[in-house]
């Protein structure tokens, strides 16, 4: 069976094919900010790219009825359970009037289901940022009428802590994992038993990342919430202008690594710093596990760095063996997910799955 996969981000448009679980062509899009710029919403963005896609399939031999299914990664769309969803209207309704904001991934579902329509094949959306599995006691916040959401990159974690279960030798359902995707954006989420129970919002809380804040002292965040500036700007702030670009003026962790090495004194302690962070927050979700814990995995592109890892390991590893997946398993999990409801597992349904 042919799998076509496409992934949207911020800058590119990945895609992929797939022959059963082998990735046979692969291609990454490019976005320049000149090319972006005048698109005043994400969705004002699809004939481009979707444009750009179709041209790099043909360039490549393929024509949509070459196809037996695509799957797109999912955005930002309503909360949902872990799984395999087949592209309703429902879907693509939420993505053309957001519930949680606007994000390039979004995308994805609108292209994959136009370009399944032509061929006349399914299309399916696996594992998006705002799957929710989350414990009751986990949403309580500490302000009533708040309650804490679940957001994270729900679609890597899976992959890395299915391929772990695989390593170990048991089903992941069976295991208790602290899983750790690093890279622009961070989560840490504690995984029981093929549930995330618990997950430090990637867009609100925990470790901080290269540009993002995540947990702040309140009393100082209400302060500069009312020092004047506008909510757009202060939001920009602490999602692009936050984490470890705030403090050494780089998006890029090799770079941080690098100076570090260097002898720069300043980039020692942020890299310390972030590492500490992610420790922390690694203890807080092994307690919600009650420290029975089959493995810590390390995973996302800054998983690449020993260094990083072993400053992470030596605060925790005594909870539980560290793992380190680096890099991302995102297009092959997508594969994986389409090919599972291909192979006679029943897709789920977006409409009725809405929490």
């Amino acid at each position: 069976m042919r799998i076509l996969v496409i992934n949207p981000g911020a800058t590119s448009t990945k895609i992929a094919v797939f022959e059963e679980e082998t990735e046979v062509f692969s291609a990454s899009l490019w976005h320049t900010p000149e090319e972006l710029s005048g698109f005043l919403r994400v969705v004002d963005q699809l004939p481009l790219r979707e444009g750009l896609v179709r041209s790099a399939l043909a360039q490549a031999g393929y024509s949509p009825a070459s196809f037996d299914a695509v799957c797109s990664r999912g955005g930002l769309v309503r909360h949902i359970p872990s799984g395999t969803y087949a592209i309703d209207d429902q879907v693509i309704y939420d993505i053309y009037h957001p519930p949680f904001g606007e994000h390039a991934s979004s995308l994805g579902p609108v292209i994959a289901r136009s370009i399944a329509k032509e061929a006349q094949i399914p299309a399916y959306l696996v594992d998006p940022p705002s799957v929710d599995e989350m414990q009751p006691l986990a949403r309580v916040s500490g302000l009533s009428g708040m309650e804490r959401e679940s957001f994270f990159h729900a679609l890597n974690q899976k992959a890395v802590a299915r391929k772990a279960a695989a390593d170990l030798g048991k089903p992941y359902e069976a295991l208790n994992l602290v899983v750790v995707h690093m890279g622009g954006g961070v989560s840490i989420a504690a995984h029981e038993k093929g549930r995330v129970v618990d997950v430090f919002n990637v867009k609100d809380e925990g470790s901080f990342s290269l540009d993002r804040a995540g947990s702040l002292p309140i009393t100082a965040l209400v302060n500069l919430c009312y020092s004047g500036a506008k909510k757009q700007d202060v939001k920009h702030r602490l999602s692009f202008e936050a984490g470890v670009f705030s403090y050494l003026g780089t998006r890029d962790f090799r770079e941080v690594e690098r100076r570090m090495l260097e002898g720069d004194t300043e980039a020692a302690m942020v890299f310390r710093a972030m590492a500490y962070q992610h420790a922390k927050d690694i203890g807080a979700m092994a307690a919600v596990l009650r420290f029975a814990i089959d493995a810590v995995l390390l995973t996302g592109g800054i998983a690449y760095s020993e260094r990083f890892c072993a400053e992470i390991s030596g605060y925790v590893e005594k909870i539980a063996p560290v793992l380190r997946y680096p890099g991302e398993e995102e297009m092959k999990a997508l594969a994986l997910g389409a090919l599972r409801v291909l192979r006679g597992e029943a897709a789920k349904s977006y409409s009725e799955s809405i929490l």
